[in-house]
């Protein structure tokens, strides 16, 4: 990995399609992105092709990504993907204990850290109820945070339609947050 200053002046080099610098970044950060995904997947081909893809998709759209943190977005980018290769694979909820081992969001107490856990599997069990595009569009611009003129031009779809169902996923979501916020304070015995 790289400090924050050189990963910057790489991230503006990369926009410009300076080849040199996303070898940089492909060199400095691809061994500890697989080793993240492979230690999840116990599965070597799986977490290298994650990681391709990132990679991948890093170069592709270099000119439209709007990254301020490049460790946080690469790491946070192979959580995404590990968590979707298995939910596609069909193992449920085993994907949880990975948010234990990525440390993106910064140093957290452990009773933080769970109450950070329990939020995003909640989350993630609400957007299972949403149509696929929808999640896919919640997804991107809530925990990619990918702006909306991008997704409208990755799903060819208008900015309003987009919008449309961001609007829908984030009212889904804020209301079972609300029920479950509900359930636990009663089981806390607050209520």
């Amino acid at each position: 990995m790289v400090d924050n200053d050189k990963a910057g002046h790489l991230l503006l080099a990369l926009q410009n399609g300076d080849a040199e610098a996303f070898t940089a970044i492909y060199k400095a950060y691809w061994y500890d992105m697989f080793l993240v995904a492979n230690r999840k997947l116990r599965n070597k081909e799986a977490a290298e092709e994650i990681v391709q893809d990132i990679f991948l998709r890093l170069w592709r759209e270099r000119d439209t990504q709007r990254i301020e943190n490049l460790n946080y977005y690469l790491f946070a980018a192979v959580r995404y993907e590990v968590i979707d290769h298995i939910r596609i694979k069909g193992r449920g909820f085993e994907y949880l204990d990975y948010y234990d081992s990525v440390d993106t969001i910064g140093d957290l107490n452990t009773e933080n850290q769970l109450a950070l856990d329990e939020l995003l599997r909640v989350i993630d069990e609400c957007l299972h109820i949403l149509p696929e595009k929808t999640r896919e569009i919640f997804r991107l611009h809530k925990l990619e945070y990918w702006p909306i003129s991008r997704i409208a031009a990755h799903f060819g779809l208008s900015e309003k339609a987009v919008e449309y169902h961001l609007t829908k996923s984030v009212r889904l979501v804020r209301t079972h947050l609300k029920e479950v916020m509900v359930l636990l304070l009663a089981a806390s015995g607050i209520f």
